[in-house]
């Protein structure tokens, strides 16, 4: 009876710890309200896309120039994916490494939450503010 009690024991944590890891893979991380209002690492993001002029390549709304779209890009990337191609690039398909901008490396997280709100949908193309207690 005892091992019983362990097996269920065991399934019941096993089930919860798969639980909260969906949970934190289905988290949005970013914060939007009527399309174009974010939160402040969102909004620190949009403004790093600005400030490296990300644009030039991916297009104004990003759905792509010379750069391929993130659009479409944000919908298979995962966060740490998308992390090591913003710090090493693909320098043979002419996307640079930005592991040597300060503001990227420290930014990259917001820059990864704008793009995921546009790829998601959620966050409208065009200029952001900020949302209100953010």
């Amino acid at each position: 009876m005892k091992s019983k009690t362990l097996v269920a024991a065991v399934l019941v944590a096993l089930t919860g710890l798969i639980g909260a890891n969906v949970q934190a893979q289905d988290a949005k991380p970013y914060t939007v309200a009527d399309g174009n209002k974010v939160d402040a690492s969102t909004m620190a993001g949009w403004r790093l896309w600005r400030a490296q002029a990300c644009e030039r390549c991916h297009g104004a709304n990003q759905e792509g120039a010379v750069g391929p779209s993130l659009i479409e890009s944000l919908k298979v990337l995962n966060k740490a994916e998308f992390n090591t191609v913003i710090m090493k690039g693909r320098i043979e398909k002419g996307m640079p490494n930005f592991d040597g901008s300060e503001a990227m490396v420290k930014g990259w997280e917001g820059l990864y939450a704008y793009l995921k709100g546009r790829s998601d949908g959620a966050i409208k193309p065009g200029r952001v503010q900020a949302l209100e207690g953010s």
